[in-house]
């Protein structure tokens, strides 16, 4: 199974409602993952770590460590 199936499998089993969903999640999350190696010089597996973390904690509600709550005014 490659990259863009495991992320298709996750993404459908996060929450998204058809396979097309899930297909449209995976890649842009493949996409994104390249840009933050580009821009933060990470490895792309880094960056993929993190984004994952991200959907996982935002999934569950959650805030991801490292992100404060925004400020009400």
């Amino acid at each position: 199974m490659d990259e863009l199936a495991k992320l298709t499998a996750l993404c459908r089993s996060l929450g998204a409602s058809t396979e097309a969903q899930a297909d449209t999640m995976a890649r842009q999350l493949q996409k994104r993952a390249d840009q933050l190696a580009a821009e933060r010089g990470l490895t792309r597996v880094a960056a993929m770590e993190h984004l994952l973390n991200l959907v996982i904690h935002g999934r569950r509600g959650e805030t991801p460590p490292g992100f404060a709550p925004p400020r009400s005014e």
